[in-house]
């Protein structure tokens, strides 16, 4: 296949681009600023600019653009950059990817477009799959504005999956940086009363699922997370025991809140039991599929 990836300088799209060419496909890599090499190409999704004849024979596009969430207070300006980046970046692939499904309609196109399972909000121990509706808050809102902008291709005809990713277990992912930091320091302890469930899936996961997702018969929202998630206290304390340091030192509720505010409480004291239904009905057979395996792989790659 002739594969476009966007968004692809950040945890998933360094394990993503090898892989896929790995497997023999031909990948192509937008980038926004000057292309260092030819399988680079520049686009401008702030302008909604791209080459009208980049995607007219590319067989999938996968789209991870957006600005990271990181562990911060949600300002108004910080928001706004959160929103305008995917939908901007969504928006600019999708119109192409129309315009090139128009020019040419025999051919079978695939979207694979970022999400996140921040989409169903906080909702406690209550399992959620891909056939609940989405929560209230900024996060779940943006998810669910960030998979609405792929609307111009689905009317195209393109198949459009939703990656709906949990949290990504992977070596250099700033989760697993500051957590391994604090746990090994001996620091480290649950999150509020840790009873909230931490939706994770290991990055060999991440990006095998989005592999398989290319071929395979799907489409709209897909669960990409670990087929047992756990609570923040089972997370933490498993993760005290790969480190082999104790997990005694909780962070109360209120400490998180003050320190990130939204972010704090929909981000760390709330969270997802989520379930990937759809993907493993699918055929997909998880590398991980059990903490303790997926948190080994993320501490020590090989």
């Amino acid at each position: 296949m002739k594969i476009a990836v966007s968004g692809a300088s950040g945890l998933i799209g360094d394990a993503l681009l090898p892989a896929l060419r790995a497997d023999g496909h031909e990948v192509l890599q937008l980038v926004r600023r000057t292309p260092r090499r030819a399988e680079e190409h520049r686009w401008d999704p702030q302008h909604r600019r791209i080459d009208d004849t980049l995607l007219s024979d590319v067989d999938a596009v996968i789209n991870l653009a957006g600005t990271p969430i990181r562990p911060r207070p949600f300002t108004s300006g910080y928001k706004a950059q959160l929103v305008a980046s995917r939908l901007d970046a969504t928006a600019t692939i999708c119109e192409a990817m129309a315009a090139a499904a128009a020019a040419d309609p025999r051919r079978k196109r695939v979207l694979l477009s970022a999400s996140a399972v921040g989409y169903y909000g906080d909702t406690g121990a209550r399992t959620v799959t891909e056939q609940d509706p989405p929560g209230t808050d900024f996060v779940a809102q943006l998810c669910a504005q960030w998979e609405a902008a792929t609307a111009p291709a689905e009317a195209a005809g393109v198949r459009v999956a939703h990656l709906r990713s949990g949290l990504v277990l992977g070596h250099s992912a700033i989760l697993m940086q500051v957590m391994g930091t604090i746990f090994r320091l001996g620091l480290g302890g649950r999150m509020g009363n840790g009873r909230q469930y931490w939706p994770w899936i290991s990055l060999a996961d991440e990006i095998g699922a989005i592999r398989h997702l290319l071929t395979a018969d799907l489409s709209g929202p897909v669960n990409l997370t670990g087929p047992e998630p756990v609570t923040n206290a089972d997370f933490t304390a498993e993760l005290g025991r790969q480190v082999h340091r104790p997990t005694k030192l909780p962070v109360p509720s209120f400490a998180v809140k003050l320190a990130l505010g939204e972010f704090g409480r929909s981000g760390v004291i709330g969270g997802q039991r989520a379930l990937p239904v759809r993907l493993q009905e699918s055929g997909y057979e998880f590398t991980h599929p059990d903490l303790p395996s997926a948190l080994r792989a993320a501490i020590s790659p090989s």
